[in-house]
């Protein structure tokens, strides 16, 4: 949910209460840069890095990171570079240690199981991501936005500290373009590879699809076993399926859902496979639906994300709930805003990238590059570019400049949402562009009289009446 959203603290707040907290795994190497370099105030990050097994790994992470006190508050984050089919050592040691220390945090002082959230599209961080939760004990791995058919495998393999590698796909001139393998073993990363390491546990693997097809599909071609699915309609906040068929919009510019996107639950029923509803499920009445069509129980994103102990900053997150109890709630489906081509929901600020005239203003670039996009150059060699990156660049490299109109960043704008902005040299910060889904509208049901402020424990009485 969100890069940095659905935090340890989140994560950690609804395993306490019994259900399954999940943490986004989405840009958690930046991220934990970012807290150090603020100074890690409350020391949390390096509590956790105390207890990561390599600590080699942690000596590099602190000596080029951790500024003690915190850096001045207009200074620019220092970043890293990006992930490389290579497989770059920095970046990948990165990985594996803020992975491990969200899982860590999250599962602290409670025994009750806790997951993580991936998007399958962001391909290249996958192993040394899933390796890092790993060792923290992670119990759920839940993956949307892609096809995963190979993950439940590489679960199998990492749980003996054994070398995986993983496909990824490369846009050439040819129609589907060509898939290389990305490599990843372990052991490179070992303090001491002279000391066997125990077997890991291996958590379930919960993928999420939006239709019985795919699902079909994984329960048969995957490397590995699959425990349950979630099965997320195109009201869920984030990333969206696009409609089945040619892609149809409406008078306001979103995307149109028809008959053959509507899941087809009984076929998940004869599957005799535990599923999860998602988008818009959060009340008791939408629990007790999903329970009486034969679902395990529903995720829940939105409400979750406004709640205290969300990453969303304090400020955004009362701005966000101020409009729903004005009854000015409005989140729009946004076709092109996701350089992943995927239907992005975007909630409507003020002050926001979600206004045309600030997004218009700003400066594109692409530093982070969660969504890059690689593809074959003409030299044989890989390149990597991104549609919202600045348009010359993006088209100098064989992108389509149609491609690039109205293509937002969502990396720096995901990491702004939870108070890591990056810091313009001379002045300025990126903004924020936030996501919720269409359930926003419904978030007052929470809120005590007279308070902006609900908990997860609130959520969670709430829905379960």
């Amino acid at each position: 949910m969100g890069t940095g959203v659905s935090n340890w603290r989140l994560a950690q707040a609804v395993s306490r209460l019994g259900q399954l907290g999940v943490v986004s795994g989405t840009g958690l190497d930046h991220i934990l840069v970012r807290r150090l370099q603020d100074g890690d105030p409350e020391g949390h990050i390096r509590r956790a890095l105390n207890h990561f097994p390599f600590q080699k790994i942690v000596q590099n992470i602190l000596n080029n990171y951790f500024i003690p006190n915190g850096k001045a508050p207009d200074a620019p984050y220092r970043n890293f570079g990006p992930h490389a089919v290579s497989g770059k050592r920095e970046p990948q040691e990165l990985c594996i240690a803020a992975n491990f220390v969200e899982v860590f945090l999250a599962r602290e002082g409670h025994t009750n199981p806790v997951g993580i959230n991936y998007l399958e599209k962001i391909q290249l961080p996958h192993l040394p991501s899933i390796y890092g939760a790993m060792l923290a004990g992670v119990g759920v791995v839940i993956m949307g936005a892609g096809i995963p058919l190979e993950i439940p495998g590489i679960l199998d393999v990492l749980v003996n500290h054994e070398a995986v590698s993983y496909p990824i796909h490369i846009t050439t001139q040819k129609a589907g373009g060509e898939v290389i393998r990305l490599e990843f073993n372990p052991n490179d990363f070992h303090d001491d590879t002279t000391t066997p390491l125990a077997a890991l546990h291996r958590p379930a693997f919960l993928p999420i699809v939006s239709s019985d097809t795919l699902a079909t599909m994984l329960l048969r071609r995957a490397t590995g076993s699959i425990q349950g699915f979630v099965i997320e309609g195109p009201m869920a906040g984030g990333h969206n399926a696009p409609p089945r068929g040619k892609l149809q919009l409406s008078a306001q510019g979103e995307p149109i859902y028809g008959p053959r996107d509507v899941v087809d639950l009984a076929a998940f029923r004869a599957m005799n496979v535990p599923f999860w509803l998602a988008g818009t499920y959060g009340s008791a009445q939408k629990l007790a639906a999903a329970l009486a069509e034969g679902a395990s129980g529903i995720q829940v994103g939105t409400a979750f994300a406004l709640c205290v102990e969300s990453g969303f900053t304090p400020e955004l997150r009362h701005a966000l709930i101020q409009k729903a109890l004005d009854g000015k709630a409005e989140v729009f489906t946004d076709p092109l805003a996701s350089p992943t081509g995927f239907p992005f929901k975007v909630a409507k600020l003020e002050g926001t990238l979600s206004e045309p005239e600030i997004y218009n203003q700003r400066r594109r670039g692409c530093d982070l590059g969660f969504l890059r996009e690689m593809y074959r150059k003409e030299d044989g060699t890989i390149g990597y570019r991104c549609p919202a990156e600045n348009v010359a660049a993006y088209v100098a490299k064989g992108g389509k400049i149609e491609d690039t109109v109205n293509r937002k960043c969502l990396c720096n704008s995901l990491v702004s949402n939870v108070g890591y902005p990056q810091h313009f040299k001379g002045g300025g910060q990126e903004l924020p562009l936030l996501t919720l889904g269409d359930d926003y509208v419904n978030i007052g049901q929470f809120c005590k009289p007279g308070s902006l402020d609900f908990t997860a424990a609130d959520v969670i009485r709430t829905i379960l009446g």
